[in-house]
């Protein structure tokens, strides 16, 4: 039995059917399509989405973001979002709109006819009570090439969905990745050769850092958003049959169907599969996410007992003693030093490979008595420790540079308000479900060291069968060809690209800003002890400075004295120099002496007033308490002739009226924030 639908759409739209029918419609006409049989209702699919966001900790009182493409996929996950709203009668409609939901569409601008796409996708929203904005992407850049046009237009994308969030002051996205999604993001990883942490694909909640957060506040409180995917569990023809029995049109993106991309040839070749191997294939990807969520669970745990961190001075101690770590696993270990090194150094990228294997032989040889550079990151013994603690502090000589940008900094007008955060709330309702760790007994693949393993692993235990694992196999092998084949030409093309200076030159920075260096510590400086005459003078910037010592006997340095409307300090990492000069600084007892004897300095100072003889001292005295290798892991602030002005970490100002300061206030948080595979 077939039901009828009428569906007048432009030229441009699609209807997608179930069966893999593509029907291109004319803008003028209406056509009637036959479609399957369509269920009664779709109560299943509802029930189903409130389990899974009962999971999420998110309650329908909670206002929500949704990730629109117009889609069969997020129209479903629009359509169940609603309903499940509407269900709970917590939330009412206000000017026809239902309150707490937002449904945000971007328009990517990569295809003619994508604006009046967008346009036509938010006016679907708004007829099923959904408020919705339409975002286009600034490409002021130029738009990405071919072989990074998904990447790029992805990380676009959720840079707008973060921006909605915080505007509105939401704290929850969702999109509508499903069953379907993660089966391609398995073949693709397998193809990358992935372990089986990178096989478990996409997890089901997870924290969403801001790429430059607001640090106009010293606040970190702002710098995530939680992304929840609650359609995981729906496979494609789900996405279909919920849109089809709604009768709620959807559109279909061309460019799905290239051959061009990866994960369109994955999807193509699973379409001739049979519903028992993609069956086997979700069972072997569950396995692998509850390997993954056991492990993560499990390093958290390790890092609580076997690492302590500075907050002050950005750096991390692991007692060797106390990990363990020749009798922890690989899978786990490597999970364990990739926290860790992502944490101090910032860096977005997993660890993983030959730098992974490199790192636990180097943590596994105890004593610690050499020296180790990888992802960012200087390990060495912690002096003192005769081996049984390394020292892990950020470091810029790496054969490869963080690709993250390395600061970002912000005016004061940019600051975005805070927000009574709901997530808080959302976080502990959540870790109801997942309070009960699984046992390792339990964890199918916690010792396997490759994918290889993964696979015939997952035989032995006959979570699949082997004509599953030869077409799983085949699968890999052909993705295989293809990846290795196009990263050949992409490296002979962009080969001097890939060459990047690991030297970091200093940062102009205003007093009227703050920045988030190298995403690790907030810096900020500023003025302070000018009389308001003073004040007015230097913002005029009207005749010579003079200063209100308020007892300080002495004058300030030249340099300072010397200064015009528009001063500008620059920050930098320390080097040597600096803590050379600070010692030079205390065998100078007094300015007088100083004015009368001059003594060879690393600077030019007309004056050495008893302030900078005093800070100096105190600061050498800290700095002695930490680490060499992490001192240069310390911001520092210069004046526009590159002279030291100022080490905020360790309360060094070389003019009194100069205060700065340097909050390490890490974008990422040890862990790398909350996830769930369940």
């Amino acid at each position: 039995m077939f039901s009828v639908l009428r569906f007048p759409l432009p030229y441009y739209t699609s209807i997608y059917l179930r069966r893999g029918f593509v029907r291109r419609i004319s803008s003028d006409s209406t056509d009637i399509i036959a479609s399957a049989a369509i269920p009664e209702n779709l109560n299943r699919y509802h029930e189903a989405f409130a389990k899974r966001m009962e999971m999420s900790g998110i309650k329908p009182h909670h206002r929500i973001v949704l990730g629109v493409s117009g889609g069969a996929d997020s129209m479903a996950l629009c359509i169940l979002a609603k309903e499940w709203k509407c269900r709970s009668g917590s939330e009412g409609k206000k000017n026809g709109f239902f309150e707490g939901i937002l449904g945000v569409v971007v328009d990517h601008k990569l295809r003619p006819e994508s604006t009046d796409e967008a346009h036509l996708v938010s006016t679907r929203l708004e007829k099923i009570g959904i408020r919705c904005e339409v975002i286009g992407c600034d490409w002021s850049d130029g738009k990405p090439k071919l072989g990074h046009l998904e990447e790029d237009a992805r990380n676009k994308r959720y840079a707008i969905f973060q921006s909605v969030c915080i505007c509105h002051q939401i704290d929850v996205l969702l999109v509508g990745h499903h069953a379907d999604d993660q089966a391609e993001l398995f073949i693709l990883r397998l193809s990358r050769n992935s372990g089986v942490l990178g096989l478990a694909g996409m997890a089901f909640a997870s924290q969403l850092f801001l790429a430059n957060m607001d640090c106009s506040t010293q606040n970190s409180r702002n710098n995530w958003i939680l992304l929840v995917r609650p359609m995981l569990e729906f496979c494609k023809d789900d996405m279909y049959k919920i849109c089809e029995m709604s009768h709620q049109e959807w559109v279909e993106d061309p460019s799905n169907q290239s051959a061009v991309f990866a994960r369109n040839r994955i999807r193509l070749s699973l379409r001739n599969y049979s519903s028992l191997f993609k069956s086997e294939l979700h069972t072997l990807i569950s396995a692998c996410r509850l390997t993954r969520s056991f492990i993560e669970h499990a390093c958290i745990k390790m890092m609580g007992q076997s690492v302590t961190i500075s907050n002050k001075y950005g750096y991390a101690i692991i007692d060797l003693k106390k990990l363990n770590p020749s009798f922890i696993e690989d899978l786990r270990l490597s999970k364990f030093l990739g926290f860790v090194l992502q944490y101090i150094s910032q860096r977005h990228r997993a660890i993983r490979g030959k730098v992974s294997q490199m790192l636990m032989d180097y943590i596994r040889n105890i004593p610690c008595k050499t020296a180790f550079t990888a992802a960012g990151c200087y390990l060495c013994a912690v002096p003192g420790s005769k081996g049984m603690k390394v020292l892990v502090c950020s470091s810029l000589d790496c054969p490869v540079v963080s690709e993250t940008t390395i600061t970002h900094i912000h005016n004061k007008k940019e600051h975005h308000p805070n927000f009574v955060r709901e997530a808080t709330e959302i976080i502990t309702n959540a870790k109801s479900y997942t309070h009960n760790m699984i046992s390792a007994s339990a964890v199918p693949f916690l010792h396997v060291k490759s994918f290889i393993n993964v696979l015939e692993e997952a035989k032995k235990l006959n979570l699949i069968s082997e004509s599953t694992l030869k077409s799983i196999v085949s699968l890999q092998a052909e993705e295989t060809k293809l990846f290795h084949t196009q990263a050949e030409v992409k490296h002979d093309e962009n080969v001097q690209q890939k060459i990047r200076s690991p030297f970091i030159s200093a940062i102009p920075l205003c007093s009227r800003q703050t920045c988030h260096f190298m995403h690790r510590f907030i810096v900020s400086w500023k003025f302070v002890g000018m009389t308001s005459t003073t004040q007015d003078r230097y913002s005029s910037g009207s005749g010579s400075l003079t200063w209100n010592a308020k007892g300080v006997q002495s004058s300030v340095c030249e340099s300072c004295t010397s200064m015009q409307k528009e001063f500008v300090a620059s920050v930098r990492l320390m080097v040597d120099a600096d803590w050379l000069y600070l010692a030079n600084l205390v065998h100078i007892k007094t300015y007088k002496e100083y004015n009368e004897n001059p003594v060879s300095l690393p600077v030019h100072i007309c004056t050495v007033h008893e302030h900078t003889y005093i800070s100096a001292r105190n600061a050498l005295k800290i700095l002695k308490s930490i680490p060499l290798a992490a001192r240069r892991a310390l911001p520092v602030l210069v004046d526009s002739d590159g002279l030291l002005l100022s080490i905020p970490s360790i309360g060094f100002n070389r003019c009194p009226f100069f205060s700065a300061q340097a909050v390490f206030c890490p974008r990422l948080p040890l862990g790398g924030g909350i996830s769930s595979y369940v």
